[in-house]
């Protein structure tokens, strides 16, 4: 009975012993993207929901949608699809620039940098969201630990990744 078990074991053929193939490292960074971008923006969705947040994911859609079908729920779901479309953008340059980073704070860093791009440079391209000193203070903070904690996922999830990988080519 041991040698029928060992000779199984050992059998690539046999669908228990096959291994699934890697994800290439630009795979893995496209859908911490992917995945970032969507799940934080729910989060977002819910903050607005709640009332924490005066601004939603369907601000994305105001420059470039015409119809009152973006005021909707529709809206705010295709602007979540939207941003996480970005978000693979984002993490693309995050992993071209800031990859070899270890540190939690880099990535913290990140997202603070990228609420001040939308907040005020970006700010001009979205008509429906007022001037950053007119917001509620409650939106500001919220937008700012939401951005941070996006920044901190996708920014510790590509370097975490990287730097294993590093390691195991390394030994």
């Amino acid at each position: 009975m041991t040698d029928k078990k060992k000779m199984e074991k050992d059998n690539p053929t046999l669908e228990q012993n096959k291994k699934e193939p890697k994800m290439s490292q630009m795979g893995k960074v496209v859908t911490t993207g992917l995945f970032g971008g969507i799940f934080w923006s729910l989060l977002a969705y819910l903050a607005s929901i709640l009332n924490f947040m005066e601004i939603s994911p369907k601000l994305i859609l105001q420059p470039i949608a015409l119809g009152e079908w973006k005021n909707n729920t529709l809206g705010e779901f295709i602007g979540i699809i939207l941003i996480g479309i970005l978000s693979i953008g984002v993490a693309l340059v995050y992993y071209a620039i800031l990859k070899r980073f270890k540190s939690m704070w880099v990535g913290i860093a990140y997202g603070a940098i990228l609420w001040g791009l939308v907040f005020f440079i970006l700010n001009p391209l979205f008509p429906d969201i007022k001037e950053i000193f007119e917001l509620s203070r409650k939106t500001i903070v919220t937008s700012i630990c939401l951005y941070v904690l996006y920044g901190l996922f996708v920014g510790y999830s590509i370097s975490f990744d990287y730097n294993e990988l590093t390691l195991a080519e390394e030994n």
